[in-house]
């Protein structure tokens, strides 16, 4: 029953052994655990600290992050309407040339053709004028035998040739 009963003496040892134990931890044991502690608290102060500031960091970059996109897709933009603007531009000299082009290619033709009726005109003039002359010389080889006739004959002559040069004068 000693055990369940401590006596007077082991109760003072136990005591005297619990102060001395006590007083080497608050001597020795104490500083050094409020020491480790403290330097927690200040580590776990620092991270929580450097986690604020990464957080602002990290709030920034994105702002930057989403200027520099938001600038980019204004250049984007800008630089697709340019594109734009440029195409029309391009489109319509374009359109501008080939009409040019084309009136250019009408006016050559229609010199062509004044210039073949002409010759044509010239030729058909020339081919009429030889037809006339061979027609004139057999029709005078002929009628030479009387003078009366020749003379009724060139005048019939002057008065159809006056007529033919009034026709192509007016054409």
């Amino acid at each position: 029953m000693a055990l369940l009963t401590p006596d007077f003496g082991l109760l003072f040892w136990m005591l005297v052994n619990f102060l001395i134990v006590f007083g080497l931890l608050a001597k020795f044991g104490f500083p050094i655990i409020t020491k480790m502690v403290g330097e927690r608290q200040t580590y776990i102060r620092q991270s929580l600290a450097d986690a604020v500031e990464a957080r602002r960091q990290l709030e920034e970059v994105k702002q930057t992050a989403e200027q520099m996109l938001a600038d980019v897709r204004k250049q984007q933009a800008d630089i697709v309407k340019k594109a734009l603007a440029d195409g029309e531009i391009i489109v319509k000299n374009a359109q501008q040339k080939a009409i040019e082009e084309t009136q250019r290619q009408l006016e050559k033709a229609k010199r062509d053709i004044d210039l073949q009726r002409d010759k044509a005109l010239g030729e058909i003039n020339a081919q009429v004028a030889l037809l006339s002359v061979d027609i004139a010389e057999k029709i005078l080889r002929r009628q030479l035998a009387d003078k009366s006739q020749q003379e009724n004959f060139i005048l019939q002559m002057l008065d159809e040739a006056a007529t033919e040069n009034a026709i192509l004068s007016n054409n």
